[in-house]
């Protein structure tokens, strides 16, 4: 599935609760890169231990929330990508090779107002005529692809390898299978083991959030009638008066409810993201843990049959004219390449870009054979750089989507991946795409994969949900509260790995627009080699909390940074 935005209070509400967090943290620290044979260096005041820098401590306004991810670490004390600084110093006015971003995701709303000037046009195909005019197999794709066709509502893996396997295996114990049967039943008993825990889970936190919501909304209503004001603070909630009981248990309710809010959130916000939430679990209920769903019947295809390609259709926003379900192509399309200083919403990272739109993604946990065919339709159609911010922990075809990752490579593409959401060591849990043949072995060197970083420069820096792992994942970037386009000309904050593998698309789309002659393993070698690192000791989150060196949280133990990137491209083009 789509590695969905965390929601904001959701997951101190669930540590409350003692169900398992998705928590890690991180810092980083500065590296200095030179040009080389004694050239002086680009960067004029090279900082050898940034951990020693002056700190802020104090709250980031709502402008430097909506920017951080461009901010730089030494100037700003804010741990972005330094593209503000690589475009004034750097970058300036040089001139760019146009580079085609292939976006695979839940559908991208190509008509916004801030993406509707870079997203990309299929030139060999005749709109509207009905006919696959550039032979490519696929009818009118004049801005890309939708392998899902109408449908939308899915399962998760594991629930749709119950429903295939159940037949087979029920009632069955690991003596009475055969031999060559036995590592499918092993799956088969994963995977319900899997369902039970996430279908409990799920029941009981829509429960509990529900309760949760109802008291926050009685709670909320008597006090902002005594305060006069809804956007009440902390402070405010205290210094009220309260005369009966009743009014003091609300507010000893409200002022815990304010210990799971950020700097500046309201109550009323906290309680439009329990509706989120309980939304959330209720489709997870109703949709991703339904035995009885069958959501691919609208498309009509084989989806054990990578051969069965007939299907699908050019619509790229989906089937909903109101386009919901697209909000997260869209977003993750705004953090790459929304349109630069055009006066309106807000500027992607990369200039010179055009987005491929390629739906693949449902509302739920996507097929291995859509993810494959997208990689391949991306490649063979000039994308350079393609994101794919989704991921499932069961996989049935996994061998499909690597050997796409291989002809992907064979096309000189690079593909930047989120490394999920769940705050787990990818060394000991897989999460599919990936690029691993086993611990060691990788099936090709195009493949990066990003997890995310929080805003907050020091021992929390990584955010409280990102995966990790020294060898599954390559590196990091800004993930928390990221600003984007959605929808209907709409934007918002979102969080997740899911905004961090994006802002990462668009620094690999800007090495490629400008020093072009570099090859895709290139690129992903600068990506990973040029970035921060720190020495601090970093909090990781999760089932089992503990701490560790940022080094060992990734393969390169790094953060992305465009600007050293960009000097790092220039001096190995040369």
């Amino acid at each position: 599935m789509k590695f969905l935005p965390v929601m904001k209070y959701l997951i101190k509400i669930k540590e409350e609760m003692t169900f398992s967090s998705n928590k890690i943290f991180f810092t980083i620290a500065s590296s200095a890169i030179l040009m080389s044979c004694g050239a002086p260096a680009i960067i004029s005041t090279p900082i050898e231990n940034i951990d020693k820098i002056p700190l802020k401590n104090i709250d980031l306004t709502d402008d430097q929330l909506k920017n951080w991810g461009f901010y730089d670490l030494v100037s700003d004390t804010i741990p972005g990508m330094s593209v503000d600084k690589a475009y004034n110093e750097l970058i300036k006015n040089k001139k760019g090779q146009t580079v085609i971003v292939g976006v695979i995701d839940s559908g991208v709303d190509i008509e916004h107002e801030d993406l509707d000037g870079v997203i990309w046009t299929n030139t060999k195909e005749i709109k509207g005529n009905g006919k696959d005019d550039d032979n490519n197999g696929y009818v009118d794709d004049i801005h890309g692809w939708n392998f899902l066709g109408d449908s939308y509502n899915e399962n998760l893996e594991y629930v749709r390898i119950i429903k295939k396997l159940k037949p087979k295996y029920t009632g069955k114990f690991l003596a009475s299978v055969p031999e060559e049967d036995r590592d499918e039943y092993q799956k088969y008993i994963e995977a319900k083991a899997e369902f039970e825990k996430e279908y409990q889970e799920a029941s009981e936190l829509k429960m509990q959030y529900e309760q949760i919501l109802q008291q926050s909304k009685v709670a909320h209503t008597a006090v902002s009638e005594i305060i006069g004001k809804e956007d009440y603070s902390k402070q405010e909630l205290l210094q009220m008066e309260a005369k009966t009981d009743e009014v003091k248990y609300h507010v000893a309710f409200l002022s815990q409810m304010f210990g799971f809010l950020e700097p500046g959130d309201t109550v009323p916000e906290f309680m439009k993201d329990l509706g989120e939430g309980i939304e959330h679990f209720t489709e997870t209920l109703n949709y991703n843990l339904n035995l009885e769903l069958d959501g691919r019947a609208k498309v009509g295809d084989n989806v054990d049959d990578i051969a069965d390609t007939n299907y699908g259709n050019n619509n790229v926003m989906g089937p909903d004219p109101k386009k919901e379900g697209i909000k997260h192509g869209t977003h993750v399309s705004g953090i790459i390449a929304a349109e630069r200083n055009n006066g309106i919403g807000m500027n992607g990272v990369a200039q010179n870009v055009k987005i491929m739109a390629i739906r693949a993604v449902p509302n739920g946990d996507e097929y291995d054979k859509d993810i494959a065919l997208a990689i391949r339709y991306a490649a063979d159609n000039g994308a350079k750089v393609i994101n794919t911010s989704f991921g499932k922990y069961f996989s049935t075809h996994p061998e499909w989507v690597r050997d796409a990752i291989k002809y992907a490579a064979s096309k000189d593409v690079l593909i930047v991946n989120a490394a999920g959401n769940e705050a787990a060591d990818l060394d000991q849990k897989a999460v599919y795409p990936n690029d691993q043949i086993d611990s060691t072995t990788e099936v090709a060197s195009n493949f990066i994969t990003i997890g995310a970083l929080n805003y907050v420069y020091g021992a929390n820096m990584v955010a409280e949900f990102s995966n990790y792992g020294k060898i599954n994942v390559d590196a990091f970037a800004p993930g928390v509260k990221i600003w984007s386009t959605t929808p209907n000309n709409s934007y918002e904050h979102q969080d997740g790995t899911s905004m961090a593998a994006p802002a990462v698309a668009g620094v690999a789309a800007l090495i490629r627009s400008y020093y072009p002659k570099l090859k895709a393993s290139q690129v992903k070698k600068i990506l990973m080699d040029s970035g921060l690192s720190t020495k601090n000791i970093i909090n990781i989150a999760g089932d089992a909390p503990k701490i560790s060196s940022f080094a060992e949280l990734s393969k390169s133990g790094k953060m992305v940074n465009l600007y050293n990137a960009f000097i790092m491209a220039d001096n190995m083009s040369k």
